[in-house]
């Protein structure tokens, strides 16, 4: 969970008279732009979303990120005075960018979907872990433990997004596809928090995924899938 250097909450809609347009950066309003199908979206499901801007984003801090704190969701945008804000963009079109921002922000919506859901690091009904972790330290096994959540967590979102993608964008698909899945390669640490290539890989083909309806239901099948091949 992170702690963010709040600038504001704002509320999770593009039209909302709090999102005080004028005190958003260029850059601020290009990504709200293109996550705001998004945003209608959590608003349809109500969600309990707000959105946080970080006037100075800490070393290392991601563009999208999301946490919770008293049973409310947290999106945190860390663009403003971030040199590596659109690291993750590099070499895209800034013409081409919107497709990959709104897939980026239904992976933080889908994490904001599970713990609303009482489900934030709980495995699918019926899902039952096997085998057993030994190691002297009892702080690697807490370690491990808490990588291995995240990993899980972190495949349900990547497949969201994309399950999202099918929705929102389907002639984009294998665009985004490619785009997330190269993300995941470059993934120094296998088996670390950010390691999502067994999910990423069964959704090559976006029919996969069954119904358009309800993207972050439809992805159960296929987590589960991919929780078989990693654990």
């Amino acid at each position: 969970m992170f702690k963010p250097f709040m600038a504001g909450v704002l509320a999770a809609s593009l039209f909302a008279p709090a999102l005080h347009a004028a005190e958003l950066t260029t850059l601020e309003k290009r990504w709200l732009e293109a996550a705001g199908p998004v945003l209608a979206y959590s608003q349809q499901l109500k969600l309990p979303l707000d959105i946080t801007v970080q006037p100075q984003p800490r070393p290392g801090d991601v563009p999208l990120a999301m946490g919770f704190d008293k049973g409310r969701c947290k999106l945190v945008m860390s663009l403003r005075n971030n040199p590596d804000a659109e690291t993750v963009l590099a070499g895209i079109p800034e013409a081409q960018q919107g497709a990959l921002i709104e897939a980026m922000a239904a992976h933080e919506i889908a994490h904001c979907w599970r713990y609303a859901q009482g489900a934030w690091h709980a495995l699918p009904a019926g899902f039952v872990e096997v085998g057993e972790e030994r190691a002297a330290d009892s702080s690697l096994l807490a370690a491990s433990k808490a990588m291995r959540e995240t990993r899980r967590e972190e495949g349900f979102a990547d497949l969201a997004a994309l399950a999202w993608t099918r929705r929102s964008k389907p002639d984009e698909y294998a665009r985004v596809y490619q785009w997330l899945a190269g993300v995941r390669d470059r993934v120094s640490v296998p088996r670390s928090g950010h390691d999502t290539r067994a999910w990423v890989r069964l959704a090559g083909d976006g029919a996969a995924f069954g119904k358009l309806d309800a993207p972050f239901d439809n992805v159960d099948g296929l987590w589960r899938e991919g929780l078989l091949a990693t654990e």
